[in-house]
């Protein structure tokens, strides 16, 4: 017994040491930072971590006994945030059968081998919109546990859809695939109310409604409004009774001004915005999300026709929209649509974004300064004492070519090194 007892205690004193050396303190150099609120890269760039946090920015001193990762010539980032992703979903072969064949175990996993791929791409926070099954929120869980590596997640569940819209499950048979207010698809303001409490009952921590029709779907023409004011209203007031930040998928220009006068908190795709709908968006404070890269980067091929002539009809119209969005100053936040083309290519947004006259330090706090904004998280997105250690590194300087950040070289998240040159 007195044996046992001392391998208990040699267990625990073990267990403390090893808890002690994973707080202990680590310093991070670089050539220079971007601090993304002033726009200047500040040189040298020397953080203190400590305990997931960044303590000190160049120091007069460093703590005795830290261990130091040295990058070089390189230049240090703040973790970047995508506001619109789908990690347990591909555009693959066969995709379209997916609802009727793959379980929420198969969704899962895939979303562990997508998380593994964005986090090493320089995203340290994603916000997850729309998994089937419950599947993101179950990925979310593993992230959070350390079971797989992967950004921290805000999962939205199902995505709430009219019946037969956009984010229902459409062109099967009568009776296969039939989604419920549990699984999103919702008729009326009560449904709805119900829809929304039972995503946020099983662990959703933002909410998704699709406000029109869409491309990667089989109804009605793409940006046809399939909410209602009323509907969009109360599912925007029922997220915001619960603390949550609401998305509202829309291409449409009614959609887009019902989704906006609702209380939406975010737009995405936003396709076909017109001027009236930048006006009214403007008014209500609401965040654009444009994907613009996605229009590039999808394998047509891979698409049926009908879906094909939709995001032909898109494409034109989404360059027009984001030219609109830097003409009236909307918020733009970063959103990839990742899962639509491979994850880990998210990146490539930022170059398709400046290609349309974005700045590259708007570009950047799209990802950053205003992706926190959004979600509510105001301790990401800089770097800052007392903000988390989410911080990334590339070669060069972004703000000249902000396809550097295509190239992501080391990845912190809370303090710990995920990647390293």
């Amino acid at each position: 017994m007195r044996r046992l007892t001392g391998l208990i205690l040699a267990g625990l004193v073990a267990l403390g040491l090893a808890g002690a050396a994973a707080a202990a303190d680590t310093v991070v150099k670089a050539a220079r930072y971007l601090d993304v609120e002033t726009g200047r890269l500040v040189a040298p760039a020397t953080l203190v971590i400590h305990d997931g946090r960044i303590a000190a920015i160049n120091p007069d001193s460093l703590p005795a006994g830290a261990k130091t990762i040295d990058l070089g010539d390189r230049t240090l980032l703040p973790g970047l945030i995508d506001v619109h992703t789908h990690l347990v979903y591909d555009i693959e072969p066969g995709w379209e059968d997916s609802p009727v064949r793959d379980t929420a175990g198969d969704l899962a996993l895939r979303g562990a081998r997508n998380a593994k791929k964005t986090l090493l791409a320089g995203f340290t926070t994603v916000r997850d919109l729309g998994g089937g099954g419950f599947a993101d929120v179950a990925l979310m869980h593993a992230i959070d546990k350390g079971w797989v590596i992967g950004p921290d997640m805000l999962p939205a569940a199902h995505a709430l859809s009219i019946t037969g819209g956009h984010c229902d499950v459409t062109g099967f048979a009568p009776g296969i695939a039939e989604q419920t207010p549990a699984e999103g698809t919702a008729d009326g303001v009560d449904e709805v109310l119900k829809a929304v409490r039972y995503q946020i009952k099983h662990g959703a921590k933002t909410v998704k409604i699709c406000a029109t029709a869409g491309v990667l779907s089989f109804e009605g023409p793409v940006g046809a409004q399939q909410y209602s004011l009323e509907e969009l209203k109360a599912a925007a007031d029922e997220a915001h009774r619960h603390g949550l930040v609401i998305a509202a998928h829309a291409h449409g220009t009614e959609g887009i001004i019902a989704a906006a006068k609702a209380g939406i908190d975010s737009i995405e795709h936003d396709s076909m915005m017109t001027e009236e709908a930048a006006r009214v968006i403007k008014k209500a404070g609401a965040y654009v999300v444009p994907n613009i890269y996605l229009t590039k980067a999808i394998d047509m091929s891979a698409l049926p026709a009908p879906i094909q002539a939709k995001m032909r009809t898109i494409a034109k119209a989404m360059v027009e929209s984001y030219k609109r969005a830097l003409k009236y100053g909307l918020k733009i936040a970063f959103g990839t649509d990742a899962g639509v083309y491979p994850h880990g290519e998210n990146a490539r947004e930022f170059a398709a974004q400046v290609a349309l006259g974005q700045t590259p330090i708007g570009a950047i706090r799209s990802a950053t300064t205003v992706a926190a904004e959004l979600i509510k998280r105001p301790d990401r997105g800089r770097i800052a004492p007392g903000l988390r250690a989410d911080l990334i590194a590339v070669a060069g300087d972004p703000l000249a070519d902000v396809s550097r950040l295509e190239h992501v070289e080391f990845v912190m998240k809370a303090g710990v090194v995920y990647k390293r040159p």
